[in-house]
């Protein structure tokens, strides 16, 4: 049984100085880290707080995603089936960051057994088609779900050559990098949509 939020808070914290503040410690080492090492402190750990906020799309505030499930609702949608969508986000410090989302109301627990299925399928024919863009090495999927009710699965793509850009800390990279250029943005989502329809079914947009 996981520990509950006090105990965990405890245990956490036990080692942590006067401030309740770690010391900056294992992944510093790792050659992905994006920050000097000097002077560096890490946030104070807060206690937990009872009820967590409400997500978008719980807890009596609009879903964003529902409200962008109908056709031409959203300029960033580059790809729709009868059951999914998958957008383009603006350009940002990865080469291309993608989302892909159901149209019905559905957090990843909830997910219908044939949904989960398809999501599955989708995953993969996506992850290829990244992955298949000139100068992208890998394709990374992630999955958070704190902001939102809505399902939503991310896809960064890594360019390669880039080890320093390799594992968790690509999202990180994401915002400190300078945007990618808009017209390559633009392309490399087009090329992922008509290779997913292609290998998928679906319409590009």
């Amino acid at each position: 049984m996981a520990e509950d939020a006090r105990a965990f808070y405890e245990r956490v914290t036990a080692g942590f100085d006067a401030e309740k503040q770690a010391a900056v410690a294992r992944m510093t080492s790792w050659g992905t880290f994006p920050f000097e090492v000097d002077g560096l402190r890490v946030a104070p750990l807060q206690p937990a707080e009872f009820p967590e906020a409400p997500r978008t799309g719980e807890g009596g505030r609009p879903c964003g995603a529902c409200e962008k499930a109908e056709p031409g609702t959203d300029v960033s949608e580059v790809w729709r089936d009868e059951r999914w969508r998958l957008i383009a986000f603006e350009p940002s410090g990865a080469p291309l960051v993608m989302m892909l989302q159901p149209l019905a109301h559905h957090d990843l627990t909830d997910l219908p057994d044939d949904l989960a299925a398809e999501m599955g399928r989708l995953m993969v024919h996506i992850g290829r088609a990244v992955e298949a863009l000139p100068g992208i090495a890998r394709c990374h999927v992630y999955r958070i779900g704190d902001g939102g009710a809505h399902l939503h699965i991310f896809f960064f793509a890594r360019p390669e050559g880039f080890g320093q850009l390799r594992g968790s800390f690509l999202v990180v990279w994401d915002d400190l990098l300078p945007p990618s250029p808009p017209d390559e943005v633009t392309a490399d989502a087009a090329a992922v949509a008509a290779a997913l329809a292609a290998s998928y079914g679906g319409t590009v947009l």
